[in-house]
């Protein structure tokens, strides 16, 4: 974990947090956006085969360097225990429409007698060497984000955002945008309408507020949403195009040569 621990904050008073999304399923991804500086990385399991072993050796790749946020699945109990027993700074679970999948989430991420999450002997454990320690530091150990990203959630958000144990809510613009009808129109007035209202409502709860950029264009919206966090680039669009620029620019020189 960094020293700032900064996802574990409201940083309404601070600079946003410049983070990297990781869809490559592999060590290297990470290790070289927390050599580049960024604050957090965010390792995305939903749309990729990232498996929890893969996940594993990336945290370890990072482990000390930079925070983490794992993006799960879904918020099945399951897949929360075994990715917070891999000792992430955080997990961000999708597609969260309603403050009852909220609670659900918070139990199911929680010891009792706050919650039902057991106990696994794996990283955050310290593979039970550091097992007292780890069951004392309880929720202070991990933040637990959920990403709201359709018009119900919009609709729900101030109930989601109020659900003790909610450290966080990230807006996923893709898919919210698809939700109302206007998909990558980023300047919809309709979008950005709810895109407030969602971090309103963070706010008025002391919630920290997150979200994604893909671009240029976007990174200068987003970061100005007043926003706690942004992961502003996908290491595989950042790769595809880097080929692709490449490729056309080697051409280019041929082709003139």
């Amino acid at each position: 974990m960094s020293d700032s621990e900064r996802l574990h904050t409201v940083t309404a008073d601070s600079d946003p947090l410049i983070g990297s999304w990781a869809a490559v399923p592999h060590p290297l991804s990470v290790e070289m956006a927390a050599d580049a500086g960024y604050d957090f990385v965010a390792l995305d399991a939903e749309h990729t085969p990232m498996s929890y072993e893969t996940m594993e050796h990336m945290l370890r790749g990072v482990d000390g360097e930079t925070e983490t946020l794992v993006r799960v699945p879904d918020g099945d109990p399951t897949t929360l225990k075994r990715t917070l027993d891999l000792d992430p700074d955080g997990v961000l679970v999708p597609m969260v429409e309603t403050a009852a999948e909220a609670e659900r989430i918070v139990d199911a991420s929680r010891y009792p007698p706050e919650g039902t999450r057991g106990i696994g002997p794996w990283r955050a454990t310290g593979y039970t060497t550091t097992l007292a320690e780890h069951l004392a530091a309880g929720d202070d150990s991990f933040v637990t984000h959920v990403q709201l990203e359709s018009r119900q959630a919009v609709e729900n958000a101030a109930d989601i955002a109020a659900v003790d144990g909610i450290d966080g809510v990230f807006v996923g613009p893709l898919d919210l945008s698809l939700s109302m009808d206007c998909f990558g129109e980023w300047e919809s007035d309709e979008f950005l309408a709810a895109v407030e209202a969602v971090f309103s409502a963070a706010r008025a709860e002391g919630v920290t507020t997150g979200t994604l950029a893909t671009s240029a264009a976007e990174r200068e919206q987003r970061l100005e949403w007043d926003v706690d966090y942004v992961a502003t680039g996908v290491d595989l669009m950042h790769l595809a195009r880097g080929l692709s620029e490449t490729l056309e620019h080697s051409r280019d020189v041929v082709d003139s040569g």
